[in-house]
């Protein structure tokens, strides 16, 4: 609350001088605690300086974050442990890589389940069992005996648990913030670019020094525990607190500005919604196929497992760029012509890809495809909310996803089956080229229509 400035109310008229004098003596008073004296009929009172507090939308920020962080980081180590899979159960490269394409299926496909109850459950509650899940899912893979028990250890329980919390979180960040949404969003959900940043070099050292069973048990404690414990920061929305997103306050009858929006069903009938969703589902065939496949195409081309996984990093560091840089700049430069031009960088970074065989232009390509990969994160449920507004978000949030579901459910496993056909990626590198080029040409083609 801002300070008052000192006044005088005058009932009598008293010595203007005295007045003054008492003035200047409650200004220059310490400890600045307050100041109050009548002087023939004039009060005058000095008020204290409210202390600055912070919005707490921004620990609804660090709440989420953290949630991605841990969630996100865990599944994104996966290409760090497809070596380990394959020898320990004598598999193929394209069935190793189903465990992965199961897990986004459940964690992005969950979501239009986990939106609807995270706008009447709460998203908090939701968040913090995702979290307890996601740590007994890498818990209990820690002891699996063979490969479907991964499939159903990992790819439920991390699958399940990102699903259980990912949409809520960063649908509640979406209530807390409308001037700087996208900003917000984007250190929200660069818990996912900061997770593959240090996460995967986490997990490689862990199993060249344990063993990839005690990796897994290791950070499937930490998960429950960090991310469970700081999901519990998050909260559904400002005006519980007596706030209106942005920290302003309440009107003066003491009512809050309610989230606007159109209902979900006039939402998904809506042309932009369908552009969206089409977008999506077309990029998501080759949107993780480099969190599986990046460090078996670095190890195949020579380069040590230390330097293959540093990739993974390489695309953590430029996915945390891309989520402040791009997830700012869009609030500025328009939310859906940025995310757009995030289709547009992730196929040229495709297109870096395939010419890439040295450690150099690997770590290129990883920055590129990260930085864009991250502005498109943080810029989807932003523009989602921007759309259709704030009022039913969550649940448009994870119906969007199922999109992306279908996507990472096939595309991974996809180029796994067509690396282990013709030895090689070129196939699945150039067909995400072209799925991000048709995503944009979609999303430029849908963005200027009516609802």
């Amino acid at each position: 609350m801002a300070s008052r400035a000192p006044v005088c109310s005058v009932t009598l008229k008293p010595s203007l001088n005295a007045c003054y004098d008492h003035l200047g003596t409650c200004i220059a008073a310490k400890p600045p605690t307050g100041c109050e004296a009548v002087l023939g009929g004039i009060v005058v009172t000095r008020s204290t300086p409210a202390k600055p507090h912070i919005f707490y939308g921004w620990f609804v920020v660090a709440g989420t974050f953290a949630v991605t962080f841990v969630g996100f980081g865990c599944a994104y180590s996966f290409s760090a442990f497809v070596v380990s899979l394959q020898q320990d159960f004598a598999a193929s490269r394209g069935s190793v890589a189903v465990t992965f394409s199961l897990a986004g299926f459940f964690y992005f496909g969950l979501g239009v389940v986990s939106g609807p109850l995270a706008d009447y459950w709460g998203a908090r509650r939701l968040a913090v069992i995702g979290m307890v899940l996601t740590g007994l899912g890498l818990v209990v893979a820690s002891v699996a005996r063979s490969l479907p028990q991964v499939y159903a250890a990992y790819g439920l329980g991390v699958g399940l648990g990102i699903g259980c919390s990912y949409v809520p979180a960063v649908g509640a960040v979406q209530r807390w913030f409308i001037r700087r949404r996208g900003f917000a969003s984007g250190i929200a959900v660069s818990g996912i670019g900061v997770g593959t940043l240090l996460v995967p070099p986490l997990a490689a050292f862990l199993i060249a020094a344990l063993g990839w069973r005690e990796a897994y048990l290791i950070l499937g404690i930490l998960s429950a525990l960090v991310g469970g414990g700081m999901a519990l920061l998050i909260e559904d929305d400002p005006h519980h607190r007596g706030l209106n997103p942005d920290g302003a306050p309440l009107e003066s009858n003491g009512e809050p500005t309610r989230a606007t929006g159109i209902s979900v069903s006039a939402a998904i009938r809506s042309r932009r919604f369908i552009g969206l969703y089409a977008a999506c589902f077309i990029c998501a065939f080759g949107l993780f196929v480099p969190f599986v496949h990046l460090v078996p195409y670095a190890l195949d081309h020579g380069l040590p497992q230390s330097s293959a996984v540093i990739l993974l990093a390489m695309i953590g560091l430029g996915s945390t760029a891309g989520r402040f840089i791009l997830g700012g700049a869009a609030d500025r430069l328009g939310r859906p012509p940025s995310f757009m031009a995030m289709f547009v960088g992730m196929a040229l970074s495709f297109v870096i890809w395939a010419f890439s065989t040295e450690l150099w232009a690997l770590a290129a390509f990883a920055c590129v495809f990260g930085l864009f990969y991250g502005g498109f994160v943080a810029l989807a449920p932003a523009v989602v909310t921007d759309y259709f507004g704030g009022r039913n978000a969550g649940s448009i949030i994870g119906i969007l996803y199922t999109s992306v579901a279908i996507g990472t459910l096939i595309g991974p496993g996809a180029a796994g089956y067509a690396f282990d056909l013709t030895h090689s990626y070129t196939l699945p590198i150039l067909a995400s080229v072209a799925a991000n080029i048709i995503a944009a040409a979609i999303v430029a083609a849908t963005s200027k229509a009516d609802r």
